[in-house]
């Protein structure tokens, strides 16, 4: 059962922070004009924060540790993701030319995946 709520609670803390991380980026990439990457860096940017706190707290519930570590290792995960979403988007809509809200959404739904399971069973694994 616990499982089960935790997954509910990433699930709903996971589409919050994608809802921040889209509409970041289209604010920045349709209404400011930034730049493809740029918008894409800063929405990662504000939506990873949003998600360590709420994964912490909420999710996770983790109340001690090695917090500096942890938020580390969580920055370090989301790189990585950062790298699979950039790389889907450029793909997508630089190269293939498909619509970039559609490929932002694809990208986002392989980048929840890849981060729960990073949190799950590395940052925030129960000690």
């Amino acid at each position: 059962m616990k499982d089960i709520k935790e997954i509910t609670l990433y699930i709903i803390f996971g589409i919050l922070t994608t809802a921040v991380n889209i509409a970041v980026f289209f604010l920045l990439y349709d209404v400011v004009h930034s730049g493809l990457i740029i918008a894409n860096i800063t929405a990662w940017l504000l939506s990873v924060s949003f998600a360590y706190i709420t994964n912490r707290i909420f999710v996770f519930k983790v109340k001690s540790g090695d917090v500096l570590k942890e938020m580390v290792m969580f920055f370090a995960a989301r790189i990585f993701s950062l790298v699979i979403d950039t790389g889907i988007i450029y793909i997508g809509i630089d190269i293939m030319h498909l619509d970039a809200l559609a490929v932002k959404i694809f990208s986002n739904i392989i980048v929840i995946i890849l981060n729960y399971a990073l949190s799950k069973f590395i940052i925030f694994k129960a000690k």
